[in-house]
């Protein structure tokens, strides 16, 4: 899903930075407003959860792979602004740290899944998502949230002038569903664990629990630091079309965890464990950081 660079042209990618850049200003302002103060110590771990929840990939079909994407069970959980707050750290992070999406295309990528996906994500749970077709609701949002998010990253590629034949589209588009309907399988999964052990946890403006944070802490570490070894080799949608057209990808600066790993360690599980768990302090850190400004700025 994220896009690397060399994929979008320069108009289009600095078209997205110049318009994400204010989107996620808006939805920071909005955050203060709209986070409850009850849910802010869920930032930096759902920050977390969903950092590592989208290392492990899953295969979707003929050579490729999805993976969580996470923007509706964001706004479910903390709602839109804040999501968008959160969605965005995790986004940044792994371009700047990890080199997982373009540092030129990091506005596309923010907008698609962090501004449009998390919107897309909460409109059905904001619609219907109090009543009997609460869980219908969430399947919808997490459903919508990808395909809005792969819809828009394929079309910045049209628009950047990637001639994609008819076929290779519709497929592409079948394998984003497929990955759609999974990642509203585990949206849906994951809300109904956290309501056992935090009843209406989602519905209501209800503080985390010790063992609802427990849980969600420590799933995030194993995911983050093992969970690769469960992980698809196969390349995500996005990379897959590249490597389908001869699109090579250039990154336009050396991240220090570049593929999720860190030097200084023979083994390659010591290397991509070490380098989860440098993700997931940073993750938790970044948006804790957010969950206290945001406080700040509903006292002032």
């Amino acid at each position: 899903m994220h896009i690397p660079d060399n994929f979008l042209s320069p108009p289009v990618w600095a078209a997205f930075d110049a318009l994400s850049v204010p989107a996620v200003g808006l939805m920071a302002k909005r955050a203060g407003r709209e986070l409850e103060e009850a849910r802010v110590p869920l930032l930096g771990v759902m920050g977390a959860f969903v950092f590592a929840a989208q290392m492990i990939n899953f295969p979707v079909g003929i050579g490729t792979s999805g993976h969580l994407v996470g923007g509706a069970l964001l706004a479910c959980t903390l709602g839109p602004a804040p999501a968008v707050l959160v969605m965005t750290a995790i986004i940044a992070l792994q371009a700047f740290v990890f080199q997982d999406g373009g540092v030129l295309a990091l506005g596309a990528n923010v907008f698609n899944m962090a501004v449009a996906g998390v919107l897309a994500g909460y409109l059905p749970f904001k619609l219907w998502g109090g009543g009997p077709r609460r869980k219908q609701a969430i399947f919808a949002g997490a459903f919508l949230s990808v395909l809005v998010s792969a819809s828009l990253a394929l079309s910045e590629l049209l628009i950047s002038g990637v001639r994609m034949p008819q076929p290779v589209i519709l497929i592409s588009v079948g394998l984003f569903a497929v990955s759609a309907l999974i990642e509203g399988a585990i949206t849906v999964s994951v809300v109904q664990v956290l309501e056992r052990l935090n009843p209406r946890m989602v519905q209501k403006p209800v503080a985390p629990s010790g063992r609802a944070i427990a849980v969600l802490a420590g799933s995030a570490l194993v995911a983050g630091t093992a969970g690769f070894l469960l992980a698809s080799s196969a390349p995500d949608g996005i990379i897959h079309i590249g490597q389908q057209l001869g699109l090579a990808t250039r990154a336009v600066l050396h991240a220090p965890l570049a593929d999720y790993e860190l030097g200084g360690f023979e083994s390659a599980w010591l290397r991509r464990a070490a380098a989860g768990l440098a993700g997931l302090i940073l993750v938790y850190g970044i948006c804790a950081a957010a969950g206290r400004w945001i406080g700040r700025q509903r006292s002032a």
